[in-house]
């Protein structure tokens, strides 16, 4: 344990002294990573609470503050490797008590719906309640295994869509504590970026707009995307999709096995034989492995094409780098 037990009940009496006694006694010490994330990789966090609300949010982050304890916040841990070492500080997860998808019809554009969804809701499930209903517009992100928070930060997307195409707002709990709520105008997003990779600020909830479609076209394209990703992706195998953002003018994968490094490992990570553009843990990787293989190769593309890759998953914690948001 890397927090002193006297700094840890008061942290706890903080969060009770705010009202929040549930949340105060499930604040978990030591949490171990590695099952929160889809690599299956990471050490202990010091602090670990999954709030169910904005309020239960602003006070933990609140009381972290007061004490000087760091925080980080994550949502599926799908697109983070966490440090062996683990995480200094407080983890806030936002998953399923923190999910929660409500739909109306747009007042000013009877074609569209306006789906209000929290952050911690996966996309996986956002997608499947957009084709139940008959919305399009969230194909892409059928197979993507991240949540809606981290979609948002992030402007994640696939097979030429992104996020950008359907928030029309968001929510989030800024730097200083408030909660504000940005506008599409707003959210200066760009390829896998977004005003909150630049500025901070934590994303709680998204208003997004789907056009009415064809329940079984929707379906149908959902099933052609579902196809394309068993046949590329090593679905198999723990991962966190693509690790790197694709340079322009070039494609990441192509690159990698030029310079021969399909099938590389380091550890137990591997360049996979499937798609060179996914690093996947063959068993027993640590985040040392990962990032070791990651630094490989960049080190060989900058080398050979004189391309810099760029990660596009996040390396946290203990030697890669600090926590807080």
């Amino acid at each position: 344990m890397n927090v002193d037990e006297k700094i840890i009940e008061a942290f706890r009496n903080a969060l009770r002294e705010a009202g929040k006694v549930e949340l105060a006694e499930s604040v978990r010490v030591d949490e171990i990573m590695k099952s929160h994330t889809s690599f299956r990789v990471g050490g202990p966090a010091d602090l670990f609470a999954e709030p169910k609300d904005t309020e239960e949010i602003t006070a933990l982050i609140s009381a972290a503050k007061a004490l000087l304890i760091p925080f980080f916040l994550m949502g599926n841990g799908s697109n983070l490797v966490i440090s062996d070492e683990g995480i200094e500080g407080l983890v806030i997860h936002l998953g399923e008590k923190f999910s929660h998808i409500e739909s109306k019809p747009d007042p000013n554009d009877p074609e569209k719906e306006l789906v209000r969804v929290t952050a911690g809701t996966l996309l996986t499930r956002l997608s499947s309640f957009a084709t139940r209903s008959g919305l399009t517009g969230l194909e892409f992100a059928s197979g993507i295994p991240g949540s809606v928070g981290g979609a948002v930060f992030m402007n994640a997307g696939a097979y030429d869509h992104d996020m950008s195409e359907v928030v029309e707002e968001v929510t989030c709990i800024t730097k200083d504590g408030q909660v504000k709520t940005f506008g599409k105008e707003e959210l200066d997003f760009s390829y896998r970026n977004s005003i909150f990779m630049k500025e901070g600020g934590i994303v709680t909830e998204a208003l997004l707009s789907l056009s009415r479609g064809d329940t079984e076209e929707i379906s149908a394209k959902v099933r052609e995307y579902t196809e394309k990703r068993t046949k590329s992706q090593p679905l198999n195998f723990p991962s966190a999709g693509s690790m790197f953002k694709r340079p322009v003018g070039h494609y990441t994968g192509a690159l990698i096995e030029q310079c021969g490094l399909k099938g590389t490992c380091v550890g137990g990570a591997q360049v996979s034989e499937k798609h060179a553009g996914f690093v996947i843990n063959k068993g027993e990787a640590t985040a040392s492995d990962i990032d070791g293989l990651v630094k490989k190769i960049q080190s060989e593309v900058k080398a050979k094409f004189d391309v810099d890759l760029e990660r596009e998953v996040r390396f946290i914690g203990r030697g890669f780098s600090s926590p807080n948001t």
